[in-house]
């Protein structure tokens, strides 16, 4: 139901699962094996996967840290988007790559819940995109001394306020892994 026309595409947005990132994330290993399981379905059920890669003066471009995890497989084929802000769309070639694959509807995985997912998820719904965000296969770091609430709060809210988001002419929703719709 999205508001792009002709776009009845869905695609995999893959967010900073890098190793800096997700380092001493909640449930990092159960999260990134919902991610990879996610990469396999998709591709299974050809489904473009889009992969996010952040960088700035903590995840330096080119350093061990800005690479994506060991455990997940980008393809050549794949799109990365390279960012520099928390919302993937700012400044990246993110929205060509997506209307040139005729992509309306995202489903959305990674990190950081708190930071680049939320403001990505925000920013396509307002862009017009249906976006599904994939409840346990998304994560962030504790940031509890600083007064966020703990992670699995701020996950568990994200998930909560997702799951009823609205918009005219779009659609927003949580689903698990092993639940997740990736074709329409």
């Amino acid at each position: 139901m999205t508001t792009l026309a002709e776009r009845p595409h869905t695609a995999l947005l893959m967010i900073d699962v890098q190793v800096a990132v997700v380092a001493d994330a909640y449930e990092r290993d159960a999260v990134v094996a919902n991610i990879a399981a996610l990469a396999d379905r998709a591709r299974e059920e050809d489904v473009p996967v889009i992969w996010v890669q952040h960088s700035d003066e903590n995840v330096p471009k080119g350093s061990e840290g800005w690479q994506y995890v060991p455990e997940l497989t980008l393809s050549d084929q794949e799109p990365l988007i390279h960012k520099r802000y928390p919302d993937a769309f700012d400044d990246t070639a993110l929205e060509d790559v997506l209307a040139a694959a005729q992509v309306g509807r995202l489903v959305v995985a990674g990190a950081s819940t708190d930071a680049c997912i939320r403001s990505t998820l925000h920013s396509a719904f307002t862009r017009g995109y249906d976006v599904t965000l994939v409840g346990d296969a998304h994560t962030t770091t504790d940031l509890s001394k600083w007064g966020a609430p703990p992670p699995e709060q701020v996950i568990a809210h994200t998930n909560l306020y997702w799951k009823y988001h609205t918009g005219p002419g779009r659609t927003a929703g949580v689903e698990t892994t092993k639940d997740v719709t990736l074709t329409t």
